[in-house]
């Protein structure tokens, strides 16, 4: 495993959003070959504006086991939601 490139996901933002997505991963030995990689694998069709490129191994993410605990407190929180608010009759229709 010490000669295999390291893996690189792949963010394109697309003509028309405004935001960058994940595509998908290749291997590369360094971010401008990934860059040129990803431009002839991902955007051949002239769809990206952007190409972005990480390596996987910089990534923090959380694990699938950690939803309860991470994502739970929030559902205790009913001032996020729009219904806790009463809105004036002034207002009109939202």
């Amino acid at each position: 495993m010490k000669n295999e490139w390291p893996l690189w996901e792949v963010f394109i933002r697309g003509q028309h959003g405004l935001s960058h997505r994940h595509v998908g991963s290749l291997h590369a030995p360094d971010a401008e070959t990934a860059i040129r990689n990803a431009r002839d694998v991902y955007t051949r069709r002239n769809e990206g504006v952007s190409i972005w490129v990480v390596e996987a191994r910089h990534i923090a993410a959380t694990a699938p086991g950690e939803k309860g605990p991470l994502f739970e407190p929030s559902e205790s929180k009913v001032y996020r939601h729009p219904t806790f608010y009463d809105i004036p009759d002034e207002v009109g229709h939202m």
